[in-house]
């Protein structure tokens, strides 16, 4: 089967080797792609969906999978189904969950899955008033897509005002501002959740932690992610039994009910209160890097879990994974999480082997250099029986890639091994 994969970060690079595994794999393309995929596929230069759409009929092309959620929020799975494709992605409608903040909240509430206290508005008055029902920290989002980045944590009151403010006028972060959820602060630990969907039934994947701060001991500002690893010890069965229960299972009948099933990813954003799961936010794909580190633990086919998912026959599957641990460390420009860096060549004497790789992400190619281009520009993901020994693996492999400004944190995973 030929497969294309839409995206060229470093969560479509691990999704691609975990395909390359499956020996009935005949070829990938990467739609763009960075300047690394061209090694593990083709590369096609095509925006429009339509086109892109004919370029796969054209070409026989299976499977296509979605990676990233800007164009499953511009309607990418509608345009292909139009044409009988298959492809692994939600629809732009169930796209909303991630693609508006208010959208996903309001759904949350009329589903009673359970969730923080909140408001959504465009009225810096009503924001105001629900702030001053609120302790510190407080939570405000933008509704739109910002990239990760559209959540802050205000320390107190004022700062979460200033914060409304700055949003809805448009000045920290354009449209996607325009309105706000306001939000009280969950007290707990936070786990990334993910379930592959067909519409009717699921697979649910081992849990993982993201680390979104820039620096070490969760300082500095929000990012993208810095790394990940999994499965989490933090996630028991009791976790998951409430996840599947309350929050998975009324997610696909309240999304089917009202017209939308749910085919693709769920990523669940979890809170653990005092035992409890809350959803803090739902995304509508693979988390990144938490996908860098799922990829390489899984023991079932990938080509067959996305087929089988996008065709709605999830349920002739069953879903295996390596009794491992997976590690990944973000390596990122000099200048992230504020503006991309001046492009550097990578020096690597990095091999592919049964204990780490490197999952490219902000790269570019010139006359067959590989140079860092993007704010997170590669991740350097470990293996091992042990927590401990995936970390250790993932960060030797750090020594052995660089480029000018290269930065990342010393401490992914520290939850699990204080």
């Amino acid at each position: 089967m030929k497969i294309l994969i839409v995206g060229g970060g470093g969560r479509e690079y691990a999704i691609a080797l975990a395909l390359k595994r499956d020996e009935s794999v005949e070829c990938l393309y990467f739609a763009p792609g960075n300047g690394a995929t061209d090694e593990l596929g083709v590369n096609v230069d095509i925006k429009d969906f339509e086109k892109l759409a004919e370029f796969v009929k054209k070409e026989s092309i299976g499977l296509t999978i979605v990676g990233p959620e800007a164009p499953l929020v511009e309607g990418i799975t509608d345009i292909f189904k139009k044409h009988n494709l298959a492809i692994f992605g939600v629809s732009k409608d169930a796209a909303r969950l991630e693609g508006s903040k208010a959208f996903m909240k309001d759904f949350l509430s009329r589903h009673n899955i359970p969730t923080a206290r909140y408001i959504q508005t465009s009225s810096i008055e009503k924001a105001d008033e629900f702030i001053d029902t609120l302790k510190a920290p407080i939570v405000v989002k933008a509704d739109g897509l910002c990239a990760g980045k559209g959540v802050i944590i205000a320390k107190n009151k004022e700062e979460a005002k200033e914060s409304v403010r700055g949003m809805l006028n448009g000045e920290s972060f354009g449209d996607a501002g325009k309105s706000v959820v306001v939000e009280e602060f969950l007290d707990g630990y936070e786990l990334s959740i993910f379930a592959v969907c067909d519409g009717e039934n699921y697979k649910i994947l081992p849990a993982a932690q993201d680390h979104k701060r820039l620096l070490d001991n969760d300082e500095g500002p929000n990012t993208g992610g810095m790394g990940a690893y999994a499965p989490t010890p933090l996630a028991n069965d009791d976790i998951y039994a409430q996840t599947e229960e309350f929050v998975i299972k009324p997610t696909l009948k309240g999304m089917k009910d009202e017209g939308m099933p749910y085919t693709g990813v769920l990523f669940i954003g979890a809170m653990v209160v005092d035992k409890k799961v809350y959803v803090l936010e739902y995304n509508v794909r693979f988390g990144d890097p938490e996908c860098e580190v799922l990829m390489p633990l899984l023991k079932t086919s990938a080509k067959d879990l996305f087929y089988k998912a996008a065709t709605g026959r999830l349920d002739e599957i069953k879903l295996e994974f390596k009794n491992e641990f997976a590690v990944g460390v973000v390596v990122a420009g000099k200048d992230y999480p504020y503006k991309n860096s001046e492009p550097k060549p990578i020096t690597s004497k990095a091999k592919i082997s049964a204990n780490s790789h490197v999952a490219y992400a902000g790269v570019d190619k010139k006359e067959g250099v590989i140079y860092a281009s993007g704010g997170r520009v590669l991740v350097c993901v470990g293996l091992g029986e042990s927590i401990k020994a995936a970390r250790e693996n993932a960060y030797d492999l750090t020594k052995e890639i660089s480029f000018e400004g290269a930065k990342f944190r010393n401490d992914i995973a520290y939850q699990a091994l204080r």
